[in-house]
């Protein structure tokens, strides 16, 4: 006979855990008793944690033991024959948000996490052992363990309103804990389960909505927010009565079992070599988890998601990702340094100088998100037409994936104008430039329009690495300009460097990130320096690749030397997808600015004019150099290769060197602000924690300046 869930744990002492309930919020579960038309009575458990939608239920350990001790009352009406089924729902807009990682961070020991995992799956566990069916009602956002009281549940249905569904622990450098990597592929099958609980959380922590997550098949019925609740416990009733009956289409049989499902892991864990290399360790975790959950018992899959949590809540990937964490969800919704709000001007007419790729992707960026009038200009009207044609296509693919209806396309198509006639920016509050990368064309440019717009007007450039205090030197007010700085893709990275010159008023600086926030973008202050953040390192890293190839070390030698930073991309993958030129260019500026610290050579400028530069497999991964770039390279390349570590340690130091150097001119306020600007401009891993933790651990930061940015470092809490 199987273990129970019950008896799995019977003998674990919880206790150690009282100790790290510390301020938890802690989410009540109250029960009423709800009457059905077939006459049985259904015990509905309603999570609650007192506060309103902006603070989420989440289940802690004084959350976990309410809950229990709730359950154990229902059990023992159960067995009075007082009830005969149990349902559980959350608040108004929320089921749960998982487990409290506030205090999940603060667990102490290897031990004491495994104790959580051991809990959750004890408590959570309990809603299919009752003996009666039991419903899940998942009324509102659903999250990690949110979603495990779900799958932990007999049926299940969904409000089509939620505003999400997900397993997104593997984003946070865990697994799902509480049940997760066990019973839902064993729900839905193995394919859908793969892209839940791996592939979209290394989508940029990618969500499923209800109707996609009904589909997949983690929910038996799916109903609208007005009648929600009603709806459900009259299917409830129906289901208990017998009228209807609960298909699982998607429930894996034994032929997937035997052939389907090794297969999907086999190519899955390809698929993450090739994407993001073998240093996160979670994304492999969950892999494994998700191939034996083919087949044993509950109680053996249970056991193993216990060993797992436990090995990664101790571990340094997740301390470095609590740290990532909490600069995302906090730091970057409250940027250190940003002028009062009610100093910027209002935005009511946007001006985009220049109708290129980027520019338009501008235009079209300010027409959704301020849904005001944009004007974009160039030197002819052929390259406007071309700039237009190309947000009324953007236009119309956002129609057709109908994430615009069709009045809201037509409104803005009608809102963006492209022109020669540089006299229509008189009425523009905020003018963006996206020209040629040149301190003289944006002196030229912004000089033109200094004349036309009105004198409070704010002057933008999106400069990746150019002085914005030189770009604006000519300008009868310089005071108006700032640096907005985007990265590409612009629709999609999350990041804009707002740039401050010493002439920049607070009113300039206030309209920047007000015009930011309303963008969807998180904006973090910078200083005029060369490269600002991002492009600063990056071209550190870039830079140092450069160096280790012409000294005359294969390309694929030099990628594989990076891995261990665990960047979403090797060096010259990222070089091939910034543009050659564009990387050339950032690197003359920061060796020009620091000869003594940063590598540029010539040659890279004759690469960059070659229609291909570099082989790359099917993965994207950069595997040598097309034959002309060979030759290209021949007379410059040196005879004296270098090794992985040597390469390695290298640009280790020299970051950590940067870093310091950035803190010590005041670039930004803290180091903190420079992770964050890594973690949302260049996609540098939460695994990581930005650099400054990877750095701290690592050494790095003790051989450059005999200290660590972190004190203590950001560590896991190991045994």
């Amino acid at each position: 006979m199987a273990k129970t869930v019950s008896a799995q744990y019977a003998d674990v002492d919880f206790s150690p855990l009282d100790a790290l309930a510390g301020d938890e919020v802690v989410t009540g579960s109250t029960v009423r008793d709800v009457h059905l038309p077939s006459g049985a009575v259904l015990a509905l458990i309603t999570l609650d944690n007192g506060r309103d939608h902006r603070r989420p239920n989440t289940l802690g350990p004084a959350t976990l033991t309410e809950l229990a001790h709730t359950l154990d009352g229902i059990a023992e009406r159960i067995a009075a024959g007082k009830v005969q089924a149990v349902g559980i729902t959350g608040k108004q807009y929320i089921m749960a948000a998982g487990a409290d990682l506030s205090d999940i961070s603060r667990v102490g020991s290897k031990a004491n996490a495994k104790l959580i995992a051991q809990r959750g799956h004890q408590v959570l566990g309990r809603l299919g052992e009752l003996g009666v069916p039991t419903f899940a009602f998942v009324n509102g956002l659903a999250l990690g363990g949110g979603l495990e009281i779900a799958l932990n549940s007999t049926y299940r249905t969904v409000d089509s309103s939620a505003a999400a569904i997900a397993l997104p622990e593997v984003f946070l450098g865990l697994i799902p804990g509480w049940g997760g990597a066990y019973l839902l592929p064993n729900l839905i099958g193995i394919e859908n389960a793969l892209e839940v609980v791996i592939s979209n959380p290394l989508k940029q922590n990618r969500m499923l909505r209800p109707r996609q997550a009904f589909e997949y098949g983690i929910f038996d019925a799916i109903f609208g927010p007005a009648n929600y609740l009603e709806d459900s416990l009259r299917w409830a009733d129906g289901v208990l009565a017998g009228r209807i009956r609960v298909d699982r289409k998607n429930e894996p049989g034994k032929i997937e079992r035997t052939v389907k499902w090794p297969v999907a892991i086999k190519v899955a864990r390809g698929m993450l070599e090739s994407k993001i290399g073998t240093v996160p360790r979670s994304p492999y975790v969950a892999l494994e988890l998700l191939d034996k959950a083919r087949s044993g018992t509950k109680a053996e899959g249970f056991a193993r998601e216990d060993e797992a949590l436990a090995d990664l809540v101790a571990g340094d990937q997740f301390a470095a990702s609590m740290y990532a964490f909490d600069l995302v969800q906090k730091r970057a919704k409250r940027p250190v340094g940003a002028p009062d709000k009610a100093r910027a001007r209002p935005v009511t007419k946007v001006g985009v100088i220049g109708a290129g790729l980027m520019a338009s992707q501008f235009a079209l960026l300010f027409l959704r998100k301020l849904q005001v009038p944009v004007l974009i200009t160039d030197l002819d009207q052929a390259r406007v037409d071309k700039g237009i044609a190309y947000i009324h296509d953007e236009i119309g693919k956002l129609e057709s994936k109908g994430r615009l209806d069709a009045d809201g396309a037509n409104r803005l198509r009608a809102l963006v104008r492209g022109t020669t006639d540089k006299s229509e920016y008189a009425d523009c509050d905020f003018v963006i430039e996206a020209v040629f990368e040149e301190v003289g064309v944006k002196q030229q440019v912004f000089g033109e329009i200094e004349q036309i717009v009105a004198e409070d007007a704010v002057l933008a450039t999106n400069t990746s690495s150019l002085s914005v205090e030189e770009i604006g030197s000519k300008l009868a007010h310089p005071e108006r300009l700032v640096g907005f700085h985007f990265f590409n893709p612009v629709a999609v990275m999350p990041l804009i460097e707002v740039v401050r010159t010493a002439q920049t008023t607070d009113a300039a600086l206030s309209t920047a990130f007000v015009v930011a926030k309303q963008l969807g973008k998180n904006a973090v202050l910078t200083a005029d320096a060369p490269g600002f953040v991002v492009n600063r390192l990056l071209a550190k890293v870039m830079g140092e690749a450069a160096r280790a190839v012409y000294e005359g070390t294969p390309i694929d030698k030099v990628e594989k030397a990076f891995a261990p930073l665990g960047l979403p991309m090797g060096p010259f993958q990222l070089i091939d997808l910034v543009g050659w030129k564009v990387a050339a260019h950032v690197q003359d500026t920061m060796a020009h600015a620091f000869p003594e610290r940063f590598y540029a050579n010539e040659n890279f400028h004759a690469l960059a004019e070659l229609p291909a530069v570099v082989e790359k497999d099917k993965g994207g991964r950069v595997t040598g150099w097309t034959k002309q770039a060979e030759k290209v390279l021949r007379p410059a390349v040196g005879s004296t290769p270098v090794d992985d570590a040597t390469i390695l340690r290298r640009v280790q130091d020299g970051l950590a060197q940067e870093i310091r150097l950035m803190l010590d001119e005041g670039v930004v306020p803290a180091v903190e602000d420079i992770d964050l600007c890594l973690i949302l401009g260049a996609g540098w891993p939460f695994i990581d924690g930005g650099a400054s933790p990877y750095l701290d651990r690592e050494g790095a930061s003790e051989r450059v300046f005999g200290d660590t940015f972190h004190h203590p470092v950001i560590r896991g809490v190991g045994a």
